[in-house]
């Protein structure tokens, strides 16, 4: 497995990827506009995203971030792993990818907004405080670096 910058050629076997993770998770499976285009909605919008990707050259796993304009802060978006491909360090592989280079460009403050009722995202919940996020209100949580 490797973590590469996205490419357009990934696009649509990164949408079958999400929506499967979705369905896995027992959540209405649906397609999220922003990654119908990602160059313009991530990588020209100041962020970026990143995709693992197995052997066979399919999409495992997936996440992107977009910096607050103005600020030190950044939202991070679209963490998901492929429901087989979980509890094998992906996950965390992606997300100390995305916080390096948040780093690297200065910024302070790593936000993620969660869904509600908790209960339904308990695996996001304890995945991001296992890695130093706090929740600062209902359904958002962050990291000060």
């Amino acid at each position: 497995m490797i973590i590469k910058r996205f490419e357009e050629k990934y696009r649509d076997d990164l949408i079958f990827m999400i929506l499967q993770a979705k369905d896995a998770l027992g959540r209405k499976p649906g397609l999220n506009e922003d990654l119908l285009d990602i160059k313009k909605n991530y990588i020209d919008s100041g962020g970026n995203f990143w995709l693992a990707v197995n052997e066979q050259d399919r999409v495992i796993g997936s996440i992107g971030y977009l910096r607050i304009p103005d600020t030190e802060e950044a939202f991070l978006h679209r963490l998901f792993v492929k429901a087989s491909e979980k509890n094998k360090g992906i996950g965390t592989r992606l997300l100390l990818t995305a916080e390096s280079e948040m780093r690297e460009k200065g910024i302070k403050v790593f936000r993620v907004h969660l869904g509600t009722p908790k209960e339904q995202w308990f695996e996001s919940y304890a995945f991001y405080t296992k890695h130093g996020y706090a929740e600062y209100k209902e359904s958002y949580m962050k990291k000060e670096y």
